[in-house]
């Protein structure tokens, strides 16, 4: 397998698309509940925020293409809760839904469920959030996260825009399903 990380293109640091990476996160966590527990919550989002951190990364590599989702927006969470259910009770007054952005839910789930393809994400895509948990996951780390990492239970989301993450990755030079 061959990567090549993605490189900054300006002395500016990378735009913070923090809020975009926490409301999809929640999304997630919300959508494919963890285990009952504070534990268990902890250390699935860790994953997750580990997973969309990188979606992000890869998704928007620029500090250009990151100022544009701000300024044009992500597309909310409709289409995700139409084809997971969760909009049969739609619950007024949550705001963070509309930063959600489904490409990245997308992306994401597709990482939590193949681990060489986060490993070689990962590698492309660096992020200052700690991967292990994502990359190296131990038994406790897979328990809490159980139904985010089972790729059945996931597949309506992460095949929503696999191909484009898998060009995305070719692009950057992944070779490890050739």
């Amino acid at each position: 397998m061959t990567t090549e990380p993605i490189e900054s293109t300006g002395s500016a640091p990378f735009t913070d698309l923090s809020p975009v990476i926490h409301a999809t996160t929640r999304w997630l966590l919300s959508a494919y509940p963890p285990r009952p527990g504070f534990l268990s919550f902890r250390l699935a989002e860790e994953q997750v925020r580990a997973a969309v951190a990188i979606a992000a990364r890869l998704r928007y590599p620029t500090d250009l293409e990151a100022g544009l989702l701000l300024i044009t927006g992500t597309g909310g969470a409709g289409r995700l809760d139409w084809l997971t259910g969760s909009d049969v009770h739609p619950t007024p007054g949550e705001p963070w839904r509309a930063q959600v952005d489904e490409v990245l839910a997308s992306w994401a789930a597709a990482l939590l469920t193949d681990a060489d393809l986060a490993v070689a994400a990962t590698a492309i895509a660096p992020v200052p959030e700690d991967v292990d948990r994502l990359t190296a996951p131990d038994a406790r780390d897979l328990a809490a996260a159980a139904e985010l990492r089972h790729p059945d239970a996931m597949h309506a989301i992460s095949a929503l825009h696999l191909p484009e993450l898998t060009r995305t990755l070719a692009a950057a030079g992944f070779r490890g399903w050739l």
